[in-house]
């Protein structure tokens, strides 16, 4: 079993910054993919950033590129997302979550954590 727990989540205004966290516990967490998602309120889950277990390749949805920052560090069984210049549109619930294969997809993530909402006022 794999158990992530993300934080780092709150209420910030346009233009802001935040830092999620997500800590994972249980089978082991270097050798994986780790992945970002986001969902907004009647809008499907949508993936935001993606990283290699090794954190030499990282993948990010086009609207979010150039404000989002993705890292792992694998001592620390943790992955974060650096969330910069955010946007109303960025208000969403974000779960962090393992990948088991090699495509790039929503499908692709097994387990996930509970979620941390983000909101960004105008």
């Amino acid at each position: 079993q794999v158990q992530l727990e993300e934080s780092g989540g709150g209420l910030v205004q346009a233009g802001g910054s935040l830092r999620l966290s997500c800590e994972a516990s249980g089978r082991p967490f270097s050798t994986y993919a780790m992945g970002w998602l986001r969902q907004a309120p009647g809008k499907a889950r949508e993936l935001v950033a993606d990283i290699t277990w090794s954190g030499g390749r990282t993948y990010y949805a086009d609207s979010v590129k150039g404000r989002f920052t993705i890292s792992k560090d694998n001592a620390k069984n943790s992955v974060y997302l650096q969330m910069n210049s955010l946007k109303p549109e960025d208000t969403a619930v974000y779960y962090c979550a393992r990948r088991t294969g090699p495509s790039i997809a929503t499908i692709a993530y097994d387990y996930w954590g509970q979620g941390t909402q983000v909101t960004v006022s105008s």
